[in-house]
């Protein structure tokens, strides 16, 4: 039987890390919306000796989603993990002067996206699979106002799923992942000692061997 894993923001950073982590014992269902990233990301897989499928899709596009998860079903009927790393970045400002395109942007990828993708994977999930999100505790600092209070809304959904499904199933893990060289953070903290921060591929390893123990 195969084992799949679904990969929503998976083309860099912590979600390719997580796909490469999970690729010698799943076949990989990677979306994201850059293409050329995704086939990078095929070709480090398929050395690894494993398979991926990919879905080259904005997770903000319902018709997509909607397209995507049928065909995890007529394929293979399920899922067995989800993990949800793709995340909408606003750029650093004042809250008084919080663009509002940037907002409707954050709340539309990190908040209404999160809990559309939530109410159409939890069936392919079904008592036996799992789901895995990331809080990045940044609510109240300075100039993260877009991001921040999107972020939160996104993990408050996740700790209300998981209080839900606690007994009877799928399993919601939320981790917190150390400070990784990323886009999103370089875009964050310009100009910082990138190499104090934690490798992507260290962190995918210790947050699945935390979730398996």
């Amino acid at each position: 039987m195969t084992h799949t894993a679904l990969i929503t923001g998976a083309s860099r950073g912590l979600g390719a890390a997580m796909a490469l982590a999970l690729a010698p014992s799943h076949h990989i269902i990677a979306v994201a919306k850059t293409t050329g990233a995704l086939e990078e990301l095929d070709d480090q897989i398929k050395a690894k000796g494993g398979a991926a499928t990919l879905a080259p899709m904005d997770i903000g596009n319902d018709a997509a989603m909607q397209t995507l998860c049928r065909g995890i079903y007529d394929r293979w009927g399920r899922v067995d993990m989800w993990v949800h790393c793709a995340v909408h970045a606003a750029p650093l400002t004042p809250t008084s002067m919080i663009n509002t395109k940037d907002m409707a942007k954050s709340i539309a990828g990190n908040v209404t996206a999160t809990s559309t993708l939530i109410t159409y994977i939890a069936p392919l999930l079904g008592t036996d699979g799992r789901a895995i999100f990331f809080d990045d505790p940044v609510v109240g600092h300075a100039f993260h106002g877009a991001y921040g209070a999107t972020k939160a809304a996104q993990i408050a959904l996740a700790r209300s799923w998981q209080a839900e499904t606690s007994k009877t199933g799928p399993q919601v893990h939320i981790a917190t992942p150390a400070p990784m060289p990323t886009a999103t953070r370089a875009r964050f903290h310009p100009g910082e000692d990138r190499s104090a921060l934690a490798d992507p591929a260290a962190e995918a390893a210790r947050i699945l061997s935390e979730i398996n123990g």
